[in-house]
């Protein structure tokens, strides 16, 4: 370590607490004087909180593209980088569901909804009949059932699977982003929370695809082969089949598009389901945490310094 490193870090807390300093007195000929004293101090600490993960941020970014370690061809790579988000076994597993539960719902719901034109004009006229549509619906739910098994073998071996599904579980700091959020949209609050590699918004995404698939596979297995079961087992089936498939339905179309494809800061589309990829400012607007986190353990590789102020601010 620079026998310098010291002093800087120090000097760097210093202009930190100046340029915090130098914010709310601007800011203090335009603030309510009634204003509680703690209300400030927090506002305070929280942006000393944000100069100091910039910071840190930006200092690994330097290092990690310009590290005299880092070997030359790698430099023009550092600069323009991307960040792998998923892998080709989840993008196939995602391509496949995707089109396994177009069609289910493409042929699923004319048969909830008989009455109407469109019903009778996608099972009559594209699928030419009933039969048919029933010989689709039950192949694409072959690909759903493929897709659930193939899941959960790569949560069991694959370690990125394991290490997405313990990721995945919801933990109590998804509760305060999801405040912090609304107070966001809200106006309450400058900025939203930062993620780390999937929002609480993903999340629900995630276990709602689950409960989905493990109640439209059981209850489409009990329709399926009904000789095998009772008549009110059927029938609970039956209308448990119908109603999640409706509510899957718009739980996709208006959640999960909304957020991948129609949201302002991804429209007309993320294409990360296709090449799995996000650029370098996609990663710090979306999961800053994890990105910080990526070039922090990078330039702990090159320097073997560990910037220690930055796991404060990841709590």
């Amino acid at each position: 370590m620079d026998e310098r490193t010291p002093q800087l870090r120090q000097k760097r807390q210093e202009l930190i607490k100046d340029l915090t300093r130098n914010i709310l007195d601007c800011a203090e000929p335009h603030i309510d004087p009634a204003t509680p004293p703690e209300e400030l101090q927090k506002t305070t600490t929280q942006i000393e909180e944000r100069l100091q993960f910039e910071a840190n941020v930006a200092l690994s970014e330097v290092v990690t593209r310009f590290s005299v370690k880092r070997p030359k061809d790698k430099i023009e790579e550092a600069v323009e980088r991307s960040f792998e988000r998923f892998g080709k076994n989840f993008r196939a597993q995602h391509m496949l569901m995707f089109l396994s539960v177009v069609l289910l719902i493409i042929t699923g719901m004319p048969l909830k909804f008989p009455e109407y034109g469109i019903s009778r004009f996608v099972i009559v006229t594209i699928f030419g009949g009933l039969p048919n549509s029933t010989l689709i619906h039950r192949v694409a739910a072959v690909g759903l059932i493929t897709v659930g098994a193939w899941h959960l073998g790569y949560i069991a071996f694959s370690r990125v699977g394991r290490r997405d599904f313990w990721l995945m579980i919801p933990r109590p700091r998804d509760i305060i982003d999801f405040f912090q959020t609304v107070m966001f949209f809200l106006g309450r609050r400058a900025s939203g929370p930062k993620f780390h590699r999937f929002s609480f918004i993903e999340k629900f995404d995630y276990w709602a695809v689950y409960w989905g698939m493990v109640v439209m596979i059981g209850s489409g297995l009990i329709l399926w082969f009904k000789e095998m079961f009772p008549k009110a087992l059927f029938d609970i089936a039956r209308e448990a089949h119908s109603d999640e498939g409706l509510l899957a339905t718009l739980a996709i179309i208006v959640w999960h598009f909304y957020n991948v494809h129609f949201n302002p800061d991804v429209f007309p589309m993320s294409w990360v389901w296709w090449h799995g990829k996000l650029s370098e400012e996609q990663m710090k607007h979306h999961h800053p945490l994890e990105y910080a986190e990526i070039i922090e353990k990078e330039m702990q590789a090159l320097t073997g310094e560990t910037p220690a102020e930055s796991s404060e601010d990841k709590k």
